[in-house]
């Protein structure tokens, strides 16, 4: 906006003589004969002073900072992890050996299973596992025992049991000591030695004689 200020310079009229009561005279005079001076009014303006603009301070944006969540860090890896597979066992029969005599034919060995996982992680922690195969890294063994059935007769012989001496023990299903708490079927009266395999269980205190109280 723009303020001028406006100067009025004083005006002075001076007049020469005396100023006639009347006025107007076509003669420019005055009543008294003498000339009327008119001074001129002059008007000088001065321009007012525009004040300088004040500059408007900027203001610096200040930049946003929008906080930015991490994300998690997700691997895999695959894993083998190996588990025993127990051998089983298995029971044979062999008439080549004496009735009742065990012996193992083949000794049992554990086997081992092999399996395969896809293992994920996020930052650090297992979140899943699964799995993807499964295989036998190594066969088990099966155990196997063998129980002897055979029983040996001597020719001519009554059919009394060869593993023992000194009184005839009879081939059966069983045998007990005469007068004991067995319950046969068949009995045989002591003492008896045990010369082979005691498969009727005769010689109770083990000193290889059965039946001998």
């Amino acid at each position: 906006m723009h303020f001028i200020r406006a100067a009025l310079a004083p005006v002075a009229l001076l007049a020469v003589g005396a100023l006639a009561t009347g006025c107007g005279s076509p003669s420019g005079t005055s009543n008294a004969g003498e000339p009327a001076a008119i001074a001129s009014i002059r008007v000088t303006t001065t321009p007012a002073s525009t004040p300088a603009a004040t500059p408007t301070p900027t203001t610096k944006a200040t930049p946003t900072t929008t906080a930015t969540a991490k994300k998690p860090t997700t691997t895999t890896k695959r894993v083998v992890e190996f588990r025993t597979i127990p051998f089983k066992k298995k029971t044979v029969t062999d008439d080549s050996m004496p009735k009742g005599e065990k012996t193992i034919r083949t000794t049992g060995v554990n086997g081992t299973r092999r399996l395969t996982y896809e293992v994920t992680y996020v930052d650090g922690v297992q979140t899943t596992k699964e799995l993807l195969k499964q295989e036998v890294a190594k066969q088990p063994r099966t155990q196997v025992t063998a129980v002897g059935t055979k029983v040996e007769e001597e020719s001519g012989s009554s059919g009394c049991d060869p593993n023992y001496s000194g009184a005839c023990v009879p081939i059966a299903s069983d045998v007990d000591c005469s007068g004991g708490s067995g319950n046969g079927p068949a009995y045989v009266r002591g003492p008896v030695t045990v010369v082979g395999v005691d498969i009727y269980d005769l010689d109770r205190d083990g000193d290889g004689t059965g039946c001998d109280s």
